[in-house]
């Protein structure tokens, strides 16, 4: 399997994540979303909409983070991640939602304002992550994770743009039960770190 990846992205790292924890040989090829390296034709071809990640896999191309976790859970067997019964399967994707929906509009929206320069209204992307949170926050209360008994993708899907909100100038130390998911996704076996910077990006078109 190939990865196309670039490492500030919460997407790309949402889906490079999931492969250390599912212990899958992968390589990690960077693409300069700087240089526009997303935009060529070679990369249109794996992906028409121009972002990252990509999943290669024996010449299959799968784009967007979100379904290259459930293809992962899928061709690896693991039904642990991804469950099999309607109202499982269905929980952990109202969770997929919500992470392209209301955390990329709220704490990824957030952080793309001071690491990539992108013109958005702080006060109203921070207004949303706290929602969410909260929200969030709320479903957990006598839970330890999003759906079941434990880890599926969609405390995956999650942990990426949270645990970067700060970034964002978003505030977590309001939300205990939120934290404290986070802290069970960083003690997985395999789990990898989402890189963090204090300088960012503020040229990527």
């Amino acid at each position: 399997m190939k990865l196309y990846h670039f490492p500030l992205s919460g997407h790309a790292h949402r889906a490079r994540l999931f492969l250390s924890l599912l212990d899958l040989p992968h390589e990690v090829i960077d693409v300069d979303l700087k240089t526009g390296e997303n935009k060529t034709s070679e990369f249109l071809a794996m992906n028409p909409f121009g972002q990252v990640p990509v999943l290669e896999d024996d010449g299959v191309f799968i784009a967007d983070s979100n379904a290259i976790l459930v293809y992962l859970a899928k061709k690896s067997g693991r039904s642990e991640w991804l469950p099999e019964d309607a109202l499982g399967a269905a929980a952990v994707q109202r969770w997929l939602t919500v992470a392209a929906g209301d955390i990329a509009f709220g704490p990824a929206a957030a952080r793309l304002i001071t690491v990539f320069g992108r013109p958005f209204n702080p006060e109203e992307v921070i207004a949303r992550a706290h929602l969410v949170l909260s929200r969030i926050e709320q479903h957990l209360e006598g839970r330890e994770w999003l759906v079941g008994d434990g880890p599926t993708i969609a405390d995956i899907a999650q942990y990426s743009y949270i645990v970067g909100a700060p970034e964002g100038n978003v505030d977590l130390s309001g939300y205990p039960a939120v934290n404290a998911l986070l802290r069970r996704i960083e003690a997985l076996p395999g789990f990898m770190p989402f890189p963090q910077t204090a300088a960012g990006l503020r040229s990527i078109a």
